[in-house]
């Protein structure tokens, strides 16, 4: 597999210290966030994780990579939404990995559309396309 160059139109910053236990924020301010393992990890799970951050980034970067390819085939997506859903575990290496699942439920179309909207929508979306082949993903229709 070869790496994928781009242009680049925007960097994103951001600095982490003191790890899943600590602090991460942008360099413009606009993110701030206390970063602790979650409960089930036997964390506190008083801040954000790794894991919701991800979730987060991948599910509005889906969702605006689905409206890009609903204007390109005149389609309605308005009310659509997103759920990503990152899990964590181990990995049979012995160390830690991550899998993703997708769900995407757009009302205005037909089954049929959304599922092909979705399906179009994951081979334009940065994250997808940095995941591919890399890690789990699934796209689900709800």
């Amino acid at each position: 597999m070869s790496i994928q160059t781009i242009d680049v139109l925007y960097t994103a910053v951001a600095t982490a210290e003191n790890g899943r236990d600590g602090r991460v924020a942008s360099d413009d301010g606009k993110l701030d966030v206390v970063v602790n393992p979650p409960k089930e990890l036997g964390g506190n799970g008083a801040g954000t994780n790794p894991e919701q951050l991800f979730a987060a980034g991948y599910g509005a970067c889906f969702q605006g990579a689905l409206g890009v390819v609903a204007r390109r085939q005149n389609a309605d997506v308005s009310g659509s939404r997103v759920t990503a859903r990152v899990g964590l575990g181990k990995t049979e290496a012995g160390g830690f990995g991550i899998q993703v699942a997708l769900e995407v439920s757009i009302p205005g179309v037909d089954r049929a559309t959304a599922e092909q909207l979705v399906e179009a929508a994951h081979e334009v979306c940065p994250y997808s396309n940095a995941t591919r082949g890399n890690i789990d993903v699934a796209l689900s229709v709800v």
